[in-house]
């Protein structure tokens, strides 16, 4: 009987809940479902990452709100595609991330597991972070792990970039497994999308075309890039806690009053989103070119991978090495569904008994069996 794995991913953007149901070796998907958040659920959830009143009863409810969402969501996706429970291990739960402090060895995941067991009748396993960060690691990116066991090649290098809130890049040097490791490169959706939602009402720039419209600001470019995160070495990871639209208000403010050369001409919404754009397509190109890969693939997954603009401007620097780009479409598993499936095979290793992280991405200092399980 095949054995069929549920992953629940929400990430940083919170831009809905992905389920999928899979199976591995080979890998198939036996069934996708995203849930839209509600949107005082996701008010509350984007308030809890950064510090406020009443943080711990109101964390407390959103993570009882949260689990009920996810395991309900979980027995709509079963019913609906007729799955057979009894072929089904284990449900793997990210939770949603309101804090993640790796400075302090500290990380944070909600979304009640209890719950999603209770709800589904089927063991949860969840809390995946914090045992690589009790053995000194960042606790993030986890998908590198996945994304060589699924993508590596024998003879061609790789890249699997996944744009998220967050940019994290999965380095596959062709035939060494044991030289793959990734990072978090910085800021992606997370700014992006919540300066487009402040000025022209949409969730997300579709295409990219708002930002294909405006042109970067030099100055205020150099201004974000100052920030002290593009200037640590990996491994790294990073978050809403380091950026947010407060951070970003507060740096176009300081570019207004001291930047002696200051064009009010230049300062337009448009003009900001296309350097926002600018300020990841260069974090990724200063991790791919400085990892030391002569040439290879980029694969793209997360809300990203729709950014057609964002996507043209990364193949026109990667331009220099012949980096072609595509989407993960190009390797069988849609961008939409690539994190919410890591999350389903990390949950087979839990199981399995068997490591979840790779040392030379997180800093940990040995390899991890991560998770803890709630029994169904």
């Amino acid at each position: 009987m095949t054995a069929i794995y549920i992953g629940v991913m929400t990430g940083t953007s919170m831009d809905g809940v992905d389920i999928v149901a899979a199976s591995f070796d080979p890998l198939r998907l036996h069934a996708t479902l995203t849930l839209p958040f509600d949107p005082e659920l996701r008010d509350e959830l984007m308030a809890l990452t950064l510090p406020d009143d009443n943080e711990i009863d109101r964390m407390g409810a959103a993570d009882v709100a949260l689990g009920q969402m996810i395991g309900h969501g979980i027995n709509q996706m079963i019913e609906k595609n007729a799955l057979d429970r009894s072929q089904i291990r284990a449900i793997g739960s990210h939770g949603q991330t309101i804090r993640h402090r790796p400075e302090h060895h500290f990380t944070l995941q909600i979304g009640d597991p209890h719950i999603i067991a209770e709800l589904t009748g089927i063991a949860v396993v969840s809390d995946f972070r914090r045992r690589d960060m009790a053995a000194g690691g960042q606790g993030a990116p986890l998908v590198p792990a996945f994304h060589q066991a699924l993508f590596q090649h024998p003879e061609i290098h790789r890249v699997i970039l996944n744009l998220g809130g967050i940019a994290n890049v999965s380095l596959l040097p062709a035939g060494q497994p044991e030289k793959v490791y990734g990072f978090d490169t910085g800021p992606a959706n997370i700014l992006m999308d919540g300066w487009c939602q402040r000025y022209t009402g949409h969730p997300y720039d579709e295409n990219g075309s708002w930002a294909a419209y405006g042109q970067p600001i030099r100055a205020l470019l150099e201004r974000l890039q100052a920030h002290e995160y593009f200037s640590k070495e990996p491994p790294k990871s990073t978050g809403r806690e380091d950026f947010n639209l407060d951070w970003l208000d507060e740096q176009i403010q300081d570019w207004r009053n001291d930047d002696l050369g200051y064009d009010e001409l230049e300062d337009t919404p448009e003009n900001v989103q296309a350097t926002l754009l600018k300020l990841t397509t260069r974090a990724i190109k200063k991790a791919i070119y400085r990892s030391g890969l002569d040439t290879g693939e980029v694969y793209v997954c997360g809300g990203g991978a729709y950014n057609a603009h964002l996507l043209d401007q990364l193949r026109w620097r990667l331009r220099k090495h012949q980096w072609s780009v595509q989407t993960t479409d190009s390797l069988g598993l849609s961008p939409t569904w690539v994190e919410a499936t890591a999350f389903a095979w990390l949950a087979m290793r839990f199981v399995q008994q068997q490591s979840g992280n790779l040392p030379a991405v997180t800093g940990a200092q040995g390899f991890r069996i991560l998770g803890s399980m709630t029994a169904a």
